[in-house]
């Protein structure tokens, strides 16, 4: 039982990355909790199935993919109606640039394939390493490279910026003087 013990405070310090993870598929931050949540239940009951020696998130990732795979045939079957639903919308939009730019590039990654999406959640967010993101994906590392290559120039592409460093480095909306204070930091 102590061997138990232990899975589950492993289990409770990977929460975050799960809710990360979940986000990733889920628009509808509730929908990625209850994402979390059925992953954990999943988890914690089949912990006797966990093979030791193996990466415990990793795990936990797998089943959470799984979950929400068979999730959408479920939602497929009983046709929910439209993602995009006019009530899913804020009411009134930020008005400061990076709040904008932010959900710019939120949808970007929206508009990508499931599969590209996946792969740039887990290394680009979650800071998974190609490894365990090919065993997650139940892929090769270079399909895993691939995917995550056509997602980042797919984002690059529906921002309509240059390169990826133009996404970091922005001051053509800044004033002259905002520019040089900036510099001066």
């Amino acid at each position: 039982m102590p061997d138990c013990a232990l899975g589950e405070i492993s289990v409770v310090d990977l929460i975050p990355a799960l809710r990360a993870f979940a986000r990733s598929f889920c628009r509808v931050p509730e929908d990625a909790d209850d994402l979390v949540q059925e992953t954990l239940v999943k988890g914690l009951a089949n912990l006797d199935k966990f093979e030791p020696g193996t990466r415990l998130k990793s795990w936990l990732f797998t089943i959470m993919r799984n979950t929400h795979y068979t999730r959408i045939k479920a939602a497929a079957r009983e046709a929910p109606g439209l993602l995009d639903c006019a009530s899913n919308r804020p009411i009134s939009e930020a008005s400061q640039e990076w709040s904008i730019r932010s959900k710019e590039v939120y949808r970007a990654i929206q508009k990508l394939p499931e599969h590209q999406r996946e792969v740039l959640m887990l290394i680009g967010v979650l800071g998974v390493s190609y490894e365990e993101t090919a065993e997650i994906c139940n892929c090769a590392i270079g399909t895993v490279k691939s995917r995550l290559n056509r997602a980042r120039a797919s984002v690059v592409e529906f921002l309509d910026e240059s390169s990826s460093q133009a996404l970091v480095e922005r001051y053509d909306h800044l004033s002259e003087d905002q520019h040089a204070a900036d510099k001066l930091r």
